[in-house]
């Protein structure tokens, strides 16, 4: 029997009741770039047409700037599919994206050996 609290598609014992991928329609690639750092943010227009209860729900946490990867986890659905369907909101104009601000210099060097030092050191 679901658990009321995690709405009709979990269930305690069984886990997600339906597959991620009918959440978009089987569709595996979003219509705009996106990248799990990319940040979304709702504009205040009402899409139009039905989009289903996981659009809503995304399109609920975008009050403000979050990343792709906290809506996928906060949905508890795969990046790509999450991807999808905040692709499907900013095509109806409810969302606005900016890439990640460190898009212009994705891999410090400095950055990535300190991370490298600190693994060693746990290791």
């Amino acid at each position: 029997m679901p658990a009321l609290g995690d709405g009709p598609w979990l269930d305690d014992a069984a886990g997600r009741l339906v597959r991620p991928f009918t959440v978009s329609n089987g569709r595996t690639r979003p219509s705009i770039a996106l990248d799990l750092m990319s940040q979304v943010m709702g504009t205040g227009v009402t899409p139009l047409g039905y989009l289903g209860p996981e659009h809503a729900q995304a399109l609920d946490l975008c009050h403000g700037p979050v990343s792709v990867a906290e809506i996928a986890a906060q949905l508890k659905l795969p990046a790509v599919v999450t991807k999808v369907l905040l692709s499907d909101l900013v095509d109806c104009g409810a969302l606005t994206t900016k890439p990640p601000a460190f898009q212009h210099n994705p891999t410090d060097r400095a950055l990535l050996e300190a991370v490298l030092d600190g693994l060693r050191r746990q290791l």
